[in-house]
């Protein structure tokens, strides 16, 4: 995995998750290495009492057009102000164990 890019995308709600990382790996050439959910800041008031993070590796290009894909399909679902994403261009190999890390393990 090394001198890879890893985009990071948190959204509300596992479904919404699932279909806007469903959508991103159908239409860009990443992998999906990790999926963990939290709760939001809000407990259980929150009306989507879960927040999902997956994250992405690939080249450079791929993953930033991953990260756009997976937020408008996102937002067809929730409030932006419920979906972020993060882009490291080039991770450092140190932190592989640490990004496939989470609740949701992916075999």
């Amino acid at each position: 995995m090394g001198n890879k890019a890893l985009g990071l995308l948190e959204v509300q709600g596992y479904s919404v998750a699932l279909a806007a990382c469903d959508k991103a790996c159908k239409q860009s050439n990443v992998k999906v290495v990790g999926m963990d959910c939290n709760n939001p800041i809000e407990g259980d008031n929150a009306q989507i009492p879960v927040v999902v993070q997956v994250r992405f590796v690939g080249g450079i290009d791929d993953v930033k057009e991953a990260l756009e894909i997976s937020k408008m399909e996102a937002e067809k679902y929730i409030d932006s102000r419920n979906i972020n994403t993060h882009f490291i261009s080039s991770y450092d190999t140190q932190i592989e164990r640490i990004i496939k890390n989470g609740k949701v393990k992916i075999k």
